[in-house]
């Protein structure tokens, strides 16, 4: 990580976020999001849902996120300011788009590091001293709360020593992150076990699903979701030594390290099991030569590496159940205090989140992520159930970088781009496409309460705008958002008549993708059209360049 600071102009709040992070650091910053615990049960998930052929469904799980990458790799080397994601839409389509996903970025940031903080506790309960936390329904008891509100806080206070020290902490995190599940694939390929290549056709053979039972993986065995997170780089880009050159690097080199990883860890995974432990399909693979108590189901890596004789591997397992997502909840505690900076930079929220402290750090961000994590701790199920399903269905703000991106290609054709995206003219509409075939896959029991929480942020940014208390009041922009409320009327009403998570099924699966990327298509050609003139764009980004120091290739006012 680089020890030079570069500190831009003082902000409106006061002071101005600081440079200070390297180009390891953003990397990091990145890996450590894609890389979480969930990698503890990725291949079995994946192997139970399509059988050997998960290989083929982590690479094509791959492929379709590094499409969305490369999208945010151009915009956040174009445009590198703090909370990126959450600002794009803004410049393209002005207030009322970039207010939307703005509080979709927000919304998903902001309840990631509470539901990690759960899991560190849920992954604990492999060790006595935590048996009290949780209690037989799996909600967490009074000395639960009190060590789920611990953790946050101690996650807080990382961020409150400032953006040098979060990046050297979550460095150090993702060092261990990424040294474990290989020492796992190592350990376990090497180990006495040994591999079967015979397992490719065990079961019911490669490919029991056919090409839906690949797709299925995709979209249902988490495989998709394991990629996400690549955008921290953008969110941190505002405090970044040499952001033209770093973002790219750090979104696209962190999902191509997650890409090699995951499959890595599948194939492995897969060639891992002792035949005992195979059922007579792959769908019935339960782990039971393992024991009910060490089984598939309740720890798959830990198990393997029991049998394998590797019981020291095991014990590292389980503590990294609980170091991994303790990573990702501090980068995730970050990127939300960043992206209500620069909800507040952009006039949707109160100007105090602008205010930032002697060491760059946009204080009163972190503050409100402590509170919002401990309300999340609420021993009430429907809250808890809610909150977890908001993080997976928020991923409604990938949708907004590639429409920005086909934007500022056909507006600002001259713009400096440190990372030029080949052929954008198909892959933005693709990302587009994919980005919904994500929101799809979510499932219709997920995305109505997406909806009901839309429908609270428009309500949150609608009083924020009527009491006066933003720093300005951007214009709205109605004209150049009037594909929005179709677009997300739309998408509801696609994915209530699929078959997904309690859809009313009267798409089928094939015809769910098609009329999802037919719709996105047509989506993302009006909104093209109907975007903000060049000249209109050029004047805003202006204005962030002399707040910021973030846009040195345009001419500031």
């Amino acid at each position: 990580m680089a020890t030079t600071t570069a500190t831009a102009p003082p902000a409106r709040g006061g002071r101005a976020l600081k440079r200070e992070i390297g180009v390891i650091g953003m990397l990091w910053a990145s890996v450590g999001s894609i890389i979480g615990s969930g990698w503890l049960f990725g291949a079995k998930n994946g192997l139970v849902t399509a059988g050997p052929a998960a290989v083929i469904s982590w690479a094509i799980g791959g492929v379709a996120v590094l499409v969305l990458a490369l999208v945010h790799a151009e915009l956040g080397g174009m445009y590198p300011v703090s909370g990126g994601s959450a600002r794009f839409p803004h410049y393209a389509f002005g207030g009322a788009a970039g207010a939307s996903f703005g509080w979709f970025s927000w919304l998903q940031a902001a309840t990631v590091a509470p539901i990690e903080v759960s899991a560190m506790i849920s992954y604990a309960q492999h060790y006595s001293f935590a048996s009290g936390w949780l209690d037989s329904a799996g909600l967490l008891t009074p000395s639960g709360i009190a060590v789920a509100v611990l953790l946050m806080a101690v996650l807080s206070a990382v961020n409150f020593l400032g953006v040098r020290a979060l990046a050297l902490t979550n460095s150090t995190a993702t060092w261990w992150k990424i040294a474990i599940p290989l020492l796992a694939i190592f350990a376990i390929a090497m180990g006495g076990g040994g591999l079967h290549t015979a397992n490719f056709t065990a079961a019911d053979g490669f490919a029991p699903g056919g090409v839906q039972g690949v797709l299925a993986a995709v979209s249902t065995s988490g495989i998709i979701f394991s990629y996400l997170g690549f955008e921290q780089a953008d969110q941190l880009a505002g405090e970044s030594t040499n952001p033209k050159r770093d973002v790219p690097l750090a979104i696209i080199g962190s999902v191509v390290i997650g890409v090699v990883l995951y499959v890595a860890l599948q194939v492995v995974f897969l060639l891992a099991l002792p035949s005992s432990a195979i059922g007579s399909t792959w769908a019935q693979t339960t782990g039971g030569a393992f024991g009910a108590a060490d089984g598939l189901w309740s720890g798959p890596w830990a198990a393997l590496a029991t049998v394998a004789g590797l019981g020291w591997l095991a014990a590292v397992l389980y503590a990294d159940a609980i170091v991994s997502p303790g990573g990702t909840g501090l980068i995730y505690t970050a990127a939300t205090s960043r992206v209500s900076y620069g909800l507040a930079r952009n006039g949707y929220v109160p100007a105090f989140f602008e205010r930032v402290s002697s060491r760059g750090v946009p204080w009163v961000g972190v503050l409100t992520s402590f509170v919002i994590g401990c309300v999340c701790f609420l021993p009430f199920p429907s809250w808890q159930s809610l909150v977890g399903l908001i993080t997976s269905a928020s991923v409604l703000m990938y949708a907004g970088a590639p429409l920005s991106l086909a934007v500022f290609r056909k507006r600002l054709p001259e713009a400096d781009r440190p990372y030029r995206l080949p052929v954008a003219g198909v892959l933005a509409p693709l990302a587009f496409v994919i980005s919904n075939l994500i929101i799809l896959w979510t499932g219709w029991d997920t995305d109505w309460k997406l909806g009901v929480a839309i429908l609270i942020g428009y309500a949150i940014l609608g009083l924020s705008r009527v009491t006066g208390s933003t720093s300005h009041a951007p214009h709205l922009h109605w004209r150049s958002a009037q594909w929005l409320p179709v677009y997300l009327v739309g998408m509801g009403a696609v994915v209530f008549a699929s078959g997904y998570g309690d859809g009313e099924g009267w798409l089928g699966v094939w015809s769910s993708l098609a009329v999802t990327a037919l719709f996105s298509l047509v989506i993302h050609y009006w909104a093209v059209a109907v975007a903000l003139p060049a000249e209109e764009i050029r004047e805003m980004l202006a204005e962030v360049a002399d707040d910021e120091d973030a846009l040195p290739g345009l001419p500031s006012h």
